[in-house]
């Protein structure tokens, strides 16, 4: 099983960056996905939510408006598009996969995004 995320990097503030996470080893159409982002010293944090054939989608309070989760289930990709980045926007972006139990659930190894001029 692997979640294999990418897309981060630097980009200065209101600029614009897509990550992606392609997934194997596991059904992906069978899974809600999940981006998280983890900033320093601060807990991880749910950025946004989408259903399994991509019909719903949740955001965080925080970036509401300025991000976008979609899926390609044909790709086994799941992609976030941020846009309006934010230096606060700065953290590791991971790729989940929750199954039922967490020797179903799957990360990816997460991707650096930073926002500073």
């Amino acid at each position: 099983v692997q979640l294999v995320e990418s897309g981060g990097g630097l980009v200065q503030p209101g600029g614009s960056l897509r990550l992606s996470c392609v997934a194997s080893g596991f059904t992906f159409s069978s899974y809600v996905m999940n981006w998280y982002r983890q900033a320093p010293g601060k807990e991880r944090e749910l950025v946004a939510v989408i259903s399994k054939v991509g019909t719903t989608t949740n955001y965080a309070a925080s970036v509401k408006g300025r991000f976008t989760i979609s899926r390609d289930n044909a790709k086994n990709t799941v992609y976030l598009q941020m846009n309006s980045l934010k230096p606060e926007d700065t953290a590791v972006y991971y790729c989940h996969a929750p199954g039922g139990t967490p020797a179903y659930s799957y990360w990816g190894q997460g991707t650096q995004v930073t926002v500073s001029s």
